[in-house]
């Protein structure tokens, strides 16, 4: 069993910036994918950035060169730093992680974060 518990959603102005984190506790090992989805209202979830097993990091292109996926290891955090925040970042933000296999339809999912970009 994994649990995911993210922080560090809130307001923000275009053009700001904000770090999400996800504390994962759990058996996750090196064949996992962990990211970041996002929902906003009255649109479909949507993947915004992975690191795959191996280390790669898969970014969606609507966040390309502004956002940054990391995770620490050692404190087994995972964490996405969003630069040039623009109004349609808006959403409910959402790290999960699973086996690669499995990508993108993971079975674990944290509770989300909202983040709102002001105009």
């Amino acid at each position: 069993q994994v649990q995911l518990v993210e922080s560090g959603g809130g307001s923000v102005q275009a053009g700001g910036s904000l770090r999400l984190s996800c504390a994962v506790s759990g058996n996750i090992n090196s064949r996992y994918c962990m990211g970041w989805f996002r929902q906003a209202p009255g649109k479909e979830r949507e993947g915004v950035a992975t690191i795959v097993s191996g280390g790669r990091r898969l970014y969606a292109d609507a966040v390309k060169g502004r956002f940054t996926i990391s995770k620490d290891g050692a404190k087994n955090t995972l964490y996405l730093q969003m630069n040039s925040l623009k109004p349609e970042d808006t959403a409910m933000y959402y790290c999960a992680a699973d086996y690669c296999s499995n990508w993108p339809a993971s079975r674990y999912w944290g509770q989300g974060t909202q983040v709102t970009v002001s105009s």
